[in-house]
């Protein structure tokens, strides 16, 4: 008798810190609106002057399931090409403002949008990319349909936006190149590295018992979430960008994405001196050559209406 009660309270304690593994996944905890603007304003990466001189225009753009997500369009006159920038984990579309210019001046609207369980956008929860490419897509509808005849499309990505885009090129041959910085390879591998990183503990049994409490959650398991497997087979050019010293998301993962695309153009750039998302912020100049030269390779073959 004793052994069986020993052995469920060790179940009990099992299911307890898988399910508290979960919660945190799926919740994260995210910055305010206003703080994550503030935020970015006291780091200099967001000049009030500039920003608020840009022509803007709030958007509010239907997810196919049942929220909205709130979005950005800062339009460059007369241009039929529109990149959309996808932010990071916890944050909000004001950590993209830094990438406007890269972007702005080589004659591309922007539009800037959160994803679910961010900023403004609709209350679910975040599954690292397993709903969210499917709200990328109805972003790239709005910008299809705001760009007009001839438009062209790309996307770029921040840590979990980058895989996000990733994921979605997959699915969505319309698009004209992913710029995808410091995304993770396969949620499965991150998991497993921050479990070991950040609890010193080995996978098993937490955080299989985590994967099981994330499906009833969500619906997601974190097998479904793998940007290696869905980008190995595309076409669409992918510019991969990673700080070298990134120890949130190592950037091993950006290089075995980068040798796992098989198919059309891709590149790689490894920032020095830069942890995670600081590879623009601490090599600003390099930054924007190398995104230049990438657009400049891609232009003939692929900027062309969709």
């Amino acid at each position: 008798m004793p052994a069986l009660v020993a052995l469920v309270i060790i179940l009990l304690l099992v299911a307890f810190i898988g399910f508290y593994f979960a919660t945190k996944i799926v919740y994260p905890k995210t910055y305010k609106v206003d703080a994550s603007y503030q935020n970015q304003v006291e780091e200099g990466k967001l000049v009030e002057e500039e920003y608020n001189a840009l022509p803007k225009q709030e958007l509010s753009i239907p997810s196919p399931y049942g929220y909205n997500l709130y979005g950005i369009y800062i339009p460059v006159e007369g241009s039929h090409k529109t990149v959309i920038i996808a932010h990071g984990i916890t944050v909000t579309l004001y950590c993209s403002v830094k990438y406007l210019n890269l972007f702005r001046k080589r004659g591309f609207n922007v539009l800037l949008y959160e994803h679910r369980n961010h900023g403004r956008s609709g209350k679910k929860n975040t599954t690292y990319g397993f709903y969210e490419k499917h709200d990328l897509k109805a972003v790239v509808d709005f910008a299809m349909q705001k760009s007009g005849p001839g438009s062209v499309v790309g996307t770029m990505g921040e840590s979990l936006g980058a895989s996000i885009a990733l994921q979605h090129c997959a699915i969505d041959p319309r698009i004209s190149f992913v710029v995808a910085d410091c995304p993770y390879s396969d949620l499965t591998d991150l998991l497993k590295y921050h479990v070991h990183l950040d609890y010193h503990l080995p996978p098993f049994p937490m955080l299989y018992v985590a994967d099981f409490f994330c499906w009833l959650l969500t619906g997601m398991t974190f097998s479904k979430v793998s940007p290696i497997r869905d980008i190995t087979p595309v076409e669409t050019p992918i510019f991969w960008i990673h700080g070298q010293d990134d120890t949130y998301i190592p950037p091993r993962m950006s290089v075995d994405m980068y040798h796992a695309k098989k198919n059309g153009i891709k590149k790689l750039f490894l920032a020095p001196l830069a942890g995670h998302a600081d590879a623009f912020w601490n090599n600003q100049v390099e930054y924007d050559h190398q995104i230049g030269d990438f657009l400049a390779e891609i232009d003939q073959k692929t900027l062309e209406p969709k």
